[in-house]
């Protein structure tokens, strides 16, 4: 009867990902660790065959989302061009993608990762849009390569590929700025993500290098999707709330929602109130005005973090790095 590498961990009170870098010949036991762990294998009977054919580089790349607070929707654009950029990166190089979701707010966050780990996964693309640093330690201690996605903290040694927050934020708000004479307003994302306090920090940015105060842009909490957004908006203007005469929205979704909500209350876009959007998805080309936003390359970031996370797979010792994509101001009618 063999014996399964979680069960090998249980037997010899070690962690699982102790257990899997033994077995895999990797880094990170010691080699008293390393023996005992494959003798143990051999005694109990443990399938060397699953070994053979991970470092003959079979099995697949895992593009995981984590999904906390649910701004991370799978059915989006956004996420397909992304998910769509990975296929491709991978196929390039023969290698075929598996998706999977890991639920952040659930309590076996443990035991969905585990099911990862011992499955055909050689290495992970993690989608980190929701995560908090603390959310990242779980997978850093998995013993597969892994490229985080679409969001960077400062204190923890990853990989990352995601967009330029920042420079997108200080375009669409210095566009505003020039077009229309006025301080902008900000419509924020009520929902704490990683990319929002970049573009947070943009917008401002950009505020100050105009010789404007921070302080006297009007900045409303709006929820980052579009029905979210208008519910919010339309309470902001029941309540006689100060508006600006000009926004940038955290996303397209925001912008979108509060227009609709401004148009409902007689205020013309652009000729009242001006609005500029993030992300440029589908939706921003079509609706009514068609929408001033920021280009992100979706699917070329895809492709970037899949290049990426190949480059660990092939090449030992490989020192993390930051990639950071630019951003594009795509001119419309809103402005």
């Amino acid at each position: 009867m063999t014996i399964t590498a979680k069960e090998l961990s249980k037997k010899l009170n070690l962690s699982a990902a102790a257990v899997s870098m033994a077995l895999n010949n990797k880094p990170g036991v010691s080699t008293q660790t390393r023996k005992m762990v494959l003798d143990a294998a051999q005694q109990y009977g443990y399938d060397f065959s699953r070994i053979a054919g991970k470092q003959n580089v079979s099995g697949n790349i895992y593009f995981v989302l984590y999904k906390k607070h649910g701004a991370v929707v799978a059915d989006t654009p956004f996420f397909s061009e992304l998910s769509d950029g990975i296929v491709q990166g991978c196929k390039e190089e023969g290698y075929k993608v598996k998706i999977s979701y890991i639920y952040g707010d659930e309590d076996d966050v443990d035991e969905q990762l585990e099911e990862i780990q011992y499955s055909d996964c050689i290495g992970i693309v993690l989608l980190g849009t929701e995560m908090t640093p603390e959310d990242l330690k779980i997978f850093k201690n998995l013993p597969i390569p892994l490229v985080l996605l679409d969001t960077y903290f400062e204190t923890v040694d990853c990989n990352y590929v995601l967009i330029n927050n920042v420079q997108g934020a200080y375009l669409a708000a210095s566009h505003l700025i020039q077009k229309t004479k006025k301080q902008p307003g900000y419509l924020r994302s009520s929902y704490p993500i990683g990319n929002f306090a970049e573009r947070n920090s943009g917008f401002f940015k950009a505020v100050r290098s105009y010789g404007m105060s921070s302080s006297k842009s009007v900045v409303h909490l709006l929820t980052p999707s579009i029905d979210g957004a208008y519910a919010d908006m339309k309470e902001i203007l029941e309540n006689k709330e100060e508006l600006a005469p000009c926004y940038f929205a955290d996303n397209d979704l925001i912008a979108v929602g509060a227009m609709k909500a401004l148009k409902e209350y007689g205020y013309a876009v652009p000729g009242d109130i001006a609005v500029v959007g993030f992300d440029n998805i589908p939706l921003s080309r079509i609706v009514e005005p068609s929408l001033t936003t920021v280009h992100v390359p979706k699917q070329y970031m895809g492709e970037m973090a899949a290049r990426r996370l190949i480059t660990l797979l092939n090449e030992k010792g490989t020192r993390p790095v930051k990639i950071e994509i630019a951003t594009q101001l795509i001119e419309r009618n809103s402005v």
